[in-house]
């Protein structure tokens, strides 16, 4: 349901900014799920706490760029259906 909610809010929506927090309340719980799901992962891979630390922003970081161009490319498909039914 929230993510219906959310592709009707970026279709409807036309400030940029305001879809950018809309993608924003996607893609930061999945950074926190990626943080914590490689964290996890580097725990039992690596001693240092430093490189777990390291590996699991990196994870952090690879999620929420997946996450960001889902969203992103369900706002540009939306975006490209709608000049469609309009021309």
């Amino acid at each position: 349901m929230t993510l219906g909610v959310g592709q009707i809010l970026l279709a409807v929506i036309r400030p940029m900014w305001a879809k950018l927090a809309i993608a924003m309340v996607f893609v930061a719980p999945a950074m926190v799920a990626g943080y914590h799901a490689t964290h996890g992962i580097a725990k039992h891979m690596m001693p240092s706490e430093i490189w777990q630390i390291v590996f699991s922003v990196i994870g952090a970081i690879a999620v929420g760029v997946t996450a960001f161009l889902r969203v992103a490319g369900m706002a540009a498909a939306d975006q490209s259906g709608r000049d469609m039914v309009q021309a």
